[in-house]
């Protein structure tokens, strides 16, 4: 005895295969599948409700032969949430956020998730904002990459992010506190503090730190875990001198350095790798020579560290894992962070003091 086959549809009610026009739809997967609207919906959307394999096999071969992309808002009402980790980043351009959205890409891909990047420019408003439209689409987390001051505008983005986390999300912030959110720690000071110790090491006795504004966490660990390991060595600290994150910011504190003096046998160091390639650019453009003369450490370990000549002297920091124990942290109930290793590299941008 055999299991009859489920009813053609009439002709007039299929779109025709691979022809021009507007997007199929959800009603065209049904009718090319031979199930109702429910069914598709439930097999496409993500719905907990189960489908019977035969229907589901159904179901997924009429979306390829149509080329059906099921509608992400859609997939939200069903699931009471999308396929979507949400990745906010201070600068796309900073390699330091392109390394931690590769890890968390490659968690996401393991899921066979997405992942959305917005850029907030440390701007609270904007970060607000952008927190703010990023809860309509009911991702399943908000992964906060950047650094992140204790400024006014704070208060805003973190009523967003309680409401988000009210309503089913979760949270993952680099370092800072934010209630309700898990945390990913990169022990910036500690890193910094072994970096200022060894340059001590190497004979250095006078720095120069140039850095972010005043109250950007990830600047002020690094500028004081340096300067403890410097000064536990022996050495002094010249100078501060204030920017951002951008090299070219950098390159212009660091100008500001050379003008009020910097002596020969000074290390310069830079709260980040762009930022200590700056002051490189601002040394050259002095006529002072990088290395010999004025050596410089930067900290993140980017691949343009390397690539720099002289090659600069860093922290290596692990920021694609970073990036991926931040993926773990939304998905996993149970997620404990692993340490995060950080190493000195010493390469011939600090030869040594003479």
């Amino acid at each position: 005895m055999t299991t009859p086959a489920a009813p053609a549809e009439p002709p007039t009610a299929r779109r025709p295969r691979h022809a021009r026009g507007p997007a199929p739809t959800l009603h065209d997967v049904a009718l090319e599948a031979g199930v109702s609207l429910a069914t598709a919906s439930r097999v496409l959307n993500g719905s907990e409700r189960k489908v019977a394999a035969a229907f589901r096999e159904r179901v997924e071969a009429a979306a390829a032969t149509l080329g059906y992309t099921a509608n992400v808002s859609a997939q939200a009402t069903a699931r009471g949430r999308s396929p979507v980790i949400a990745l906010l980043v201070a600068d796309i351009a900073d390699p330091y956020f392109g390394l931690i959205a590769s890890g968390v890409a490659r968690g996401a891909d393991e899921q066979g998730l997405v992942v959305t990047v917005a850029i907030t420019e440390r701007d609270p408003a904007r970060e607000a904002r952008i927190v703010r439209a990023l809860r309509g689409q009911r991702p399943q987390g908000l992964i906060l990459a950047a650094s992140r001051t204790q400024e006014e505008g704070q208060a805003e983005t973190a009523r967003e992010l309680a409401e988000f986390i009210r309503l089913g999300g979760r949270v993952v912030a680099f370092g800072a506190e934010a209630e309700g959110a898990r945390r990913v720690e990169i022990d910036n000071r500690a890193g910094a503090t072994a970096l200022g110790r060894r340059m001590a090491q190497l004979g250095y006795r006078s720095a120069v730190l140039v850095g972010a504004a005043e109250g950007v966490r990830t600047s002020d660990d690094r500028l004081a875990g340096f300067r403890a390991g410097f000064e536990e060595g022996g050495g002094a600290v010249a100078q501060t001198v204030r920017g951002d994150f951008r090299r070219e910011s950098a390159a212009a504190a660091m100008t500001a350095a050379l003008d009020a003096g910097v002596p020969t046998g000074t290390v310069v160091f830079g709260i980040s790798d762009v930022v200590a390639i700056g002051a490189m650019a601002a040394i050259r453009a002095a006529r002072r020579e990088v290395g010999a003369d004025i050596a410089v450490c930067g900290f993140d370990d980017v691949p343009s560290s390397r690539d720099v000549t002289p090659a600069l002297t860093t922290v290596r920091v692990p920021l694609s894992d970073a990036g991926y124990e931040a993926f773990r942290a939304i998905v996993d109930d149970d997620w404990t962070q692993p340490p995060l290793a950080l190493e000195v590299v010493v390469r011939d941008s600090t030869p040594g003091a003479a």
